[in-house]
């Protein structure tokens, strides 16, 4: 029997968005997410449909089309959203994907953390600036 170990070469995110923990929390128990992931103080939750792992094995790109972050500063297991409304968090911070991703996160965060106006003023066109999507490769 031959066993082959192939790791995720490259991901694309096609949006991230900083918000409130409360916020990013309702979101996922709305949407129907059903964990989230604890990252070295981050809460992450990732939106993933199921025609990116086929994606994935078909052209080794791993697709993400939303990728929302919280700081959270201490790991718990169950997060109450409300009442009766919980949600798991899986401490993956010694996994290699996702600290991975967190780090590509806060590096776009810091790149992006210019204002829209200066990043205007060092360019001659009168367009708007779209730094949303971007790549990790590991």
């Amino acid at each position: 029997m031959e066993v082959e170990v192939a790791p995720t070469k490259k991901i694309v995110i096609f949006g991230v968005e900083k918000r409130k923990t409360e916020n990013l929390v309702w979101c996922a128990v709305t949407y129907g997410v059903n964990r989230l992931f604890w990252v070295d103080g981050y809460l992450l939750c990732l939106e993933v449909y199921e025609k990116s792992f086929e994606h994935e094995i078909k052209s080794n790109i791993f697709p993400i089309s939303q990728l929302c972050y919280a700081k959270f500063p201490n790991y718990i297991k169950i997060y109450e959203a409300e009442k009766g409304v919980q949600i798991p968090i899986v401490n993956a911070s010694d996994t290699k994907l996702y600290q991975t991703l967190l780090k590509a996160v806060l590096e776009h965060e810091k790149v992006n953390s210019v204002s829209t106006s200066e990043k205007r003023k060092n360019c001659n066109c009168s367009c708007s600036v779209n730094t949303k999507r971007f790549r990790i490769v590991y």
